[in-house]
């Protein structure tokens, strides 16, 4: 075959490639924010305590975050495309499973599979990218990745809520599961198998020290809002996954190629990337969960009303991202994002005062300012994760990057679920008469979504008290959110502005800055 016939082919043979995984990925937002929006309706048809529906969603998060790593170094030493192909069967198997999920407890770990899934798809497909491109298409193909994220979150919500009206919450499963069958056939169409020829041993003992020690911490400060600091199992977990953690760290710095390489914690630039990989879980990603919660349970919205609502948080992230990528001709990336975490930290700010008067439509405003202050970071995070990685050691970079991102938001969730349940409590012990006794349980339930439930708790209460209860404690914790939100941003403009020494010889095993084919695009 003429070279004039072959490069053709191989265009098209990239260009489905990043098709399959932008579709793939797309599926994660979608699996994160539907079930959001259906969890008053789940809550409805399948009960489970408030810790248990906690798990419809951090068990997906959680399983997603503390894979990652794993993901990413089985994708390096046994194949990009083995790793992806298996990771979005997994995917379709769990989702059908969700279909048809009997009761709570089941429903959960299937979500937890579907986590487990999604971080093969994301490290598989990403490192995949990772190979095919170089250069300038390659930072394209990564913004169409991320823009398939920004879409699924943007549409998610919406599409969801239109589903779950028209043919129920269960449909939900049906449309991330058609979307990872069209990028099943198209991968392994057109994915070439690729390994990083340097790839030792997986480092299993770090694997599970960090798995385990993840689950502890997060299951320990979901139990926090039920069982109190004080419940000897809930301490014995936090400190359990204390010791593990300081496990992880001794393996790591003795395993002769780690699966996360500490030593890179040395360098400022490194650590404001992972700064602003974890920015989004508190400043953005837990209002996509417990906004349409609020807004169905408590504010008495239908499905397809709380989803256009959440188009302000959301849409933003279709478009600025590219915008973003523009202004680095003249911006420096770290303008760029300490501004946006800036603007989300106002918008933030402005949402705990419309929260407070309790109005809906109020909303819009703070909610659009917030995305589109999330969204200018959004569009240059991936590219930021990725520069400072050689080509060939892409399945770590990937995983690093997006396990701070994904166990970031896993861990934030369970930490702002836990104090706004704390901060209901309070503020319906003071609104309710009587009401202390109970404020606790009413709270967890509030905050899951079974208004129903919370009511029974107090039956003296009145709709209008838990309303207003439950707005002034999600205004307190916005304001805490806008302060820790302007924190990271001047952690991120201090860190990603430094500019730091080349090494003066490489190591195999090590980040290296110099060898990178994105190299200068974050400087």
């Amino acid at each position: 075959m003429s070279s004039s016939a072959v490069a053709p082919l191989a265009a098209a043979r990239k260009t489905l490639i990043l098709i399959a995984v932008c579709l793939a990925c797309a599926a994660m937002p979608l699996s994160f924010t539907g079930p959001a929006v259906a969890l008053p309706s789940i809550a409805r048809a399948l009960g489970g305590e408030p810790v248990a529906l906690n798990w419809v969603t951090n068990a997906f998060m959680l399983a997603f975050g503390s894979a990652l790593l794993v993901a990413g170094a089985l994708a390096d030493r046994y194949g990009r495309r083995r790793v992806f192909l298996a990771g979005t069967a997994l995917f379709i198997a769990a989702s059908i499973g969700l279909v048809y999920a009997p009761g709570i407890v089941s429903f959960d770990w299937l979500r937890a599979a579907q986590g487990l899934g999604g971080a093969a798809i994301f490290s598989g497909g990403a490192a995949a990218l990772a190979q095919e491109f170089d250069g300038l298409p390659r930072m394209r193909a990564f913004s169409l990745l991320g823009a398939s994220f920004g879409a699924g979150l943007s549409f998610g919500p919406i599409s969801s809520a239109w589903l779950i009206e028209h043919y129920g919450w269960r449909s939900i499963f049906l449309l991330v599961t058609g979307l990872a069958v069209v990028a099943f056939v198209l991968g392994a169409r057109s994915l070439r198998e690729s390994r990083d020829p340097d790839a030792g041993r997986l480092d299993w003992p770090g694997a599970a020290a960090f798995t385990a020690a993840l689950a502890l911490l997060t299951w320990g400060i979901m139990r926090v809002p039920q069982e109190g600091w004080g419940d000897p199992l809930t301490l014995s977990m936090l400190a359990g996954a204390l010791l593990l953690f300081v496990a992880f760290t001794r393996i790591e710095l003795r395993t002769a190629r780690p699966m996360l390489d500490l030593t890179l914690f040395r360098y400022p630039r490194f650590v404001g990337v992972q700064w602003l990989a974890a920015a989004p879980a508190y400043a953005f990603v837990v209002l996509l969960i417990l906004l349409p919660v609020r807004f169905i349970a408590v504010d008495g919205l239908g499905e397809i009303a709380a989803g256009r609502l959440m188009i302000a948080l959301s849409a933003p992230l279709l478009l600025l991202p590219v915008a973003a990528g523009l202004m680095t001709r003249w911006l420096a990336p770290a303008v760029i994002c300490g501004a946006g975490l800036l603007v989300s930290a106002g918008g933030l700010a402005w949402l705990a005062v419309a929260m407070a008067a309790g109005e809906p439509q109020a909303f819009i405003g703070p909610m659009l300012m917030i995305g589109v202050g999330i969204s200018l970071p959004w569009g240059l995070m991936d590219g930021l994760a990725v520069s400072v990685v050689p080509k060939e050691r892409a399945g770590m970079a990937t995983g690093i990057f997006s396990t701070t991102r994904v166990a970031g938001e896993g861990v934030a969730l369970a930490i702002v679920s836990g104090v706004l349940a704390g901060l209901t409590a309070r503020h319906i012990g003071a609104a309710v008469p009587g009401g202390a006794a109970h404020a606790a349980e009413a709270a967890q339930r509030l905050v899951a979504g079974d208004f129903a439930a919370a009511a029974q708790w107090l039956p003296t209460a009145g709709r209008a008290a838990l309303v207003q209860a439950s707005g002034q404690a999600f205004a307190s914790l916005l304001w805490g959110l806008a302060a820790v939100t302007v924190l990271t941003a001047l952690i991120v403009f201090l860190c990603l502005g430094r500019t730091e020494p080349k090494p003066a010889a490489r190591q195999p095993s090590r980040i290296d800055t110099s060898t990178s084919p994105l190299n200068g695009v974050d400087r």
